[in-house]
């Protein structure tokens, strides 16, 4: 029981943080935009708790901050070893 229900909270979480981890990679290409305004402000307020420590790491290179893009990396490795069709929840489940 407790595999499904953590699939089906776990699958939309990581996929929400997949858009959003590539919302922010938009919003770097538009840097007049005013970030403190919705709906920007919720992209930032839950992405860049992750992406601090990151930039920290990984500093931006060229200008260009690479963070968000190794968080798309790794919430989309997460999502496929826990969730893709061989995953560990996925096999847990059958």
């Amino acid at each position: 029981m407790l595999p499904i229900i953590t699939s089906w909270v776990l699958s939309p979480l990581l996929a929400i943080y997949t858009l959003l981890f590539v919302l922010r990679i938009f919003l770097s290409w538009y840097p007049q935009l005013d970030t403190s305004r919705l709906p920007y402000s919720w992209v930032i307020g839950a992405t860049e708790f992750l992406l601090r420590p990151t930039r920290k790491l990984i500093p931006p290179l060229g200008g260009v901050d690479m963070a968000p893009v190794v968080w798309v990396g790794l919430v989309t490795l997460l999502r496929e070893i826990l969730l893709g069709q061989q995953g560990l929840l996925t096999m847990a489940l059958h």
